[in-house]
């Protein structure tokens, strides 16, 4: 479907629910973080790509205090806020995302009241996709424009953070709004989390002959239980015992020193794979910037290893799917996103695409997988 279809569809949708039409629609990607797990949130160094999949809002402005919302991927009709009453903790379902975004809005002093939104999504929820940052940018970028509200992108992306980590719960670090906003097609965003120093690397494989496959395992995580709140909480008193202000900190050939100085061998873990997953970033760029496009697949495969054995966030259908792919030849494969369930990547030549995903499905049938290439960043449709 081309942007100006789906912009069509979505408005008659939107009219369809609401009895009016919208006064415009947008669209936000999720992501594929192509290396650098975990590492947000440590100040680490990050390399999303946005997907060409998307949520899309239509969007009209309400002056009553009402903020309503609908999604043609839920059940349960059209879900009504009060502006003035949305607080963290007052918004039960996927309706506090968008609820979260605007009392994020409003508490950043941004005068922006209520709405009428219509959402429709291609991205993956339950995969490891970043499909709730994706709802998050989309309902940003469309209040925030429609209000007349001129925000950089990553101050855009910085709101929405706070949105999910106040309003929803969720500790998530900056990468995924920070992928969804600020990505531009054909490239990877090397992100520095610290400084929200941002390169656009050239990431094209397909004039290189290969591919990148996504594989969703349909293994459902999620952010907001307790897991992830517990690895971030143990990078945090790793840091802490070593005296810095983050992992982030520890210098690649400090790492042994670093190791030697930690208390119980949890903290050890968690440390060793921040510290060495920022050097894998490191070297993708360095390979990337060099053309050893296909030199990238063992540095992808070592981050899976670190993943699954030191920070132990893989589950068995992740592993089946990297072991399975690299048996068959691929480049390289490892997990991606938040962990415990969701996709992971193979990079593979095109001509092996075939076989690989055969094997896939045929190791694990309820698998679903598609290849991609880098999409753009957050933009309005119509």
């Amino acid at each position: 479907m081309t942007q100006a279809a789906a912009g069509e569809a979505l408005t008659d949708a939107f009219t369809e629910v609401f009895g009016r039409a919208p006064e415009g629609v947008w669209a936000a990607p999720g992501r594929v973080n192509l290396i650098g797990e975990h590492t947000d949130y440590n100040d680490g160094y990050v390399m999303p790509f946005a997907l060409p999949h998307t949520t899309r809002a239509a969007v009209a402005r309400r002056d009553d205090g009402l903020l309503r919302v609908h999604s043609a991927d839920m059940d349960g009709g059209v879900v009504e806020l009060a502006v003035d009453a949305l607080a963290p903790g007052a918004t039960e379902g996927w309706a506090r995302y968008p609820a979260a975004v605007l009392w994020a809005l409003r508490e950043a002093g941004h005068d922006i009241g209520g709405a009428d939104i219509h959402y429709a999504s291609t991205v993956p929820v339950g995969a490891g996709l970043s499909s709730s940052a994706a709802l998050q940018v989309v309902t940003a970028l469309a209040l925030t424009e429609l209000h007349g509200v001129e925000l950089p992108r990553q101050e855009l992306a910085l709101l929405c953070q706070r949105s999910e980590n106040v309003y929803v719960g969720a500790p998530v670090g900056v990468m995924d709004q920070t992928a969804s906003a600020c990505c531009t097609e054909g490239h990877a965003l090397h992100l520095d989390v610290r400084a929200l120093a941002q390169r656009q690397v050239p990431f094209d494989l397909a004039a290189e002959g290969m591919r990148l496959l996504v594989v969703d395992t349909r293994v459902e995580h999620a952010h907001a239980d307790g897991a992830y709140g517990e690895l971030r909480a143990g990078c945090e008193a790793a840091a802490a015992a070593l005296g810095l202000p983050a992992l982030r900190d520890v210098a690649y050939d400090d790492l042994d020193a670093a190791l030697a100085v930690l208390p119980d061998e949890r903290l050890r873990r968690l440390t060793r794979h921040i510290v060495t997953e920022n050097r894998r970033v490191e070297e993708v760029i360095a390979l990337l910037d060099a053309g050893r496009t296909r030199d990238i697949g063992p540095v992808l495969t070592a981050g899976h290893v670190s993943l699954r054995d030191d920070f132990r966030i893989s589950c068995a259908e992740l592993d089946l799917v990297v072991d399975t792919a690299l048996a068959e030849g691929a480049l390289g494969a490892r997990m991606t996103g938040g962990g415990f369930g969701g996709s992971a990547i193979v990079l593979l030549e095109e001509s092996a695409e075939a076989k690989i995903a055969s094997a896939i499905t045929q190791a694990l049938p309820r698998s679903r997988h598609f290849p991609t290439t880098p999409g753009r960043g957050a933009h309005r449709l119509s």
